[in-house]
């Protein structure tokens, strides 16, 4: 049997603000808080479903050098253009990180700076 991911974390100062961001941006529903502010958000049947949840670790520096995990996310009811123009429109800022302008996705952050990439394809929705 193969491992699954369960849940990818994110240290972040300000776990609300990206709660509420990557709730919009997935369609996730907050599925508990822990006494040090940190977040889970995830799918509505929580845990352990077909999709990973969010774990928003709430840090108050940054940790040292770059972080070495990022989101790929997919539209699933709109073409990759207007779901653009809605992550921008939650809060989502351009990121360059050295692009040609060739490729078929979007470097995108989050409002802390959190890299994620918006890609071409779109999947259908769980």
């Amino acid at each position: 049997m193969a491992c699954r991911i369960g849940e990818l974390v994110l240290g972040c100062r300000e776990p609300e603000v990206l709660a509420r961001f990557w709730c919009e941006v997935l369609d996730f529903v907050v599925l508990g808080r822990e006494d040090d502010g940190s977040i889970e958000i995830g799918p509505r049947e929580g845990f352990g479903g077909a999709q990973p949840t969010l774990f928003l670790s709430r840090r108050d520096e940054p940790e040292p050098g770059k972080s070495r995990l990022h989101i790929d996310v997919n539209a699933t009811d709109r073409d990759q253009e207007a779901e653009l123009e809605r992550l921008l429109r939650l809060g989502a800022r351009r990121a360059d990180i050295g692009q040609t302008g060739e490729e078929s996705w979007h470097v995108l952050a989050d409002p802390e700076g959190n890299e994620f990439c918006l890609l071409k394809a779109r999947i259908k929705p769980l």
